[in-house]
């Protein structure tokens, strides 16, 4: 898990809500839960997921069937196992990128509060173009050609999908930070299934690419890379 000033995540506000989706930390393949100290709260959230059943027979409020399948309780108790084996691999990880990239130019690594406690679930990385010679998108589709399998989190913003694109059109010129880091943002491969091996090819593809970066940009302009390795730009 993660805290905040000293404080695990789940105990702020009012009410905390947990995704479980595959691809979180936890996860019970798909699903959530909303987590309160409120009982009244946590009375009509048990409503709602129960078709707003108070009784056997008795509906007093709108719901649903948001109730988790026992397979997928089965799943989030089976990887509550492994969970610290999951964070001192992501650690580890993390740490390995943050030496290989210290020094390649246009790459920021997010760091961390190391007095915190944090899943290093994201390996998340914020590219100058200026610096780099490329964008975030061109550096993507390199790692992608050579399959590695990267990820433009989060984009795009919230405020640019439907319906809040149509309903708050102004919402991009409130948003600068958002705007900025959307187009910035990448996050690499990280988990159980990648080691120190893997983490040195990506980072040596990234260092190519910065070295590399305004005759990498020039070639994937003529030919794109989608068919194409970033070595065969240079044979």
């Amino acid at each position: 898990g993660c805290s905040h000033t000293g404080r695990m995540i789940g105990g702020f506000g009012d009410a905390e809500i947990f995704s479980f989706h595959a691809t979180k930390f936890v996860n019970t393949f798909e699903g959530g839960a909303i987590v309160t100290n409120d009982s009244e709260l946590a009375a009509k959230l048990r409503l709602m997921r129960n078709f707003g059943f108070a009784g056997l027979d008795t509906v007093t409020s709108l719901g649903t069937n948001g109730k988790m399948s026992e397979v997928s309780a089965a799943m989030g108790l089976t990887s509550l196992e492994s969970l610290e084996e999951f964070v001192t691999v992501n650690y580890r990880n993390y740490k390995e990128y943050q030496q290989q990239l210290a020094d390649v130019p246009g790459i920021s690594l997010l760091t961390f509060d190391e007095d915190e406690k944090c899943n290093y679930q994201y390996v998340v990385l914020e590219i100058d173009e200026d610096a780099m010679g490329i964008t975030r998108d061109q550096l993507d589709d390199i790692l992608w050609a050579e399959n590695v399998l990267s990820r433009c989190y989060f984009y795009p913003g919230c405020h640019r999908m439907e319906p809040y694109s149509t309903s708050y059109p102004q919402a991009s010129s409130l948003l600068p930070e958002t705007e900025r880091l959307t187009n910035k943002v990448l996050c690499l491969p990280t988990g159980t299934a990648v080691g120190a091996s893997e983490i040195k090819g990506i980072c040596q593809l990234i260092r190519l690419s910065a070295c590399e970066g305004e005759a990498v940009k020039e070639r994937m302009l003529k030919q794109p890379l989608r068919h194409h390795s970033l070595k065969s730009y240079f044979e």
